[in-house]
């Protein structure tokens, strides 16, 4: 992969990912695991007392891993899922625009979620120099895999 495409795909997970653990942190901070669920409840969330944690789980700690590159594919999408359920639940009744309730916003991050799980993480990821260290070991050992 280019470099140019890598450090795109860099700012794209570090902003995905920073933006994803500050709405986890503001769940917890804000209303803590039970005032998400009954918010969550409220907004026709199926089984809230365990969406609750396992969304305040996904965007705060899968966040730091996107940041790290690590599982990217599908972190990018279970966060474009987590956008998906949140526009047709909350946000495609109000209309376009965020300022509205509408589901421009959750539209952007699950775009971007999507592009994260289809294109990788890029060359400058955790688990791109980790896979590498991975497949010398391999290749040291006698065992080069095909590639395509």
């Amino acid at each position: 992969m280019r470099a140019p495409t890598s450090i795109a795909l860099l700012l794209l997970r570090v902003v995905l990912g920073v933006v994803f653990i500050a709405h986890g942190l503001q769940k917890l901070t804000q209303g803590g695991i039970a005032g998400t669920a009954q918010g969550f409840s409220q907004m026709g969330v199926p089984l809230p007392e365990i969406a609750a944690p396992a969304i305040i789980a996904l965007e705060i700690g899968g966040g730091a891993l996107l940041i790290l590159g690590l599982a990217s594919r599908i972190l990018g999408a279970l966060l474009a899922i987590d956008m998906i359920v949140a526009w047709g639940l909350v946000h495609a009744g109000s209309g376009f625009f965020a300022q509205d309730g509408g589901f421009e916003y959750v539209l952007v991050l699950a775009v971007v979620g999507a592009a994260i799980a289809v294109a990788g993480p890029g060359r400058f990821a955790v688990g791109a120099a980790l896979s590498g260290v991975v497949r010398s070991r391999r290749q040291r050992r006698g065992f080069t895999p095909a590639r395509a």
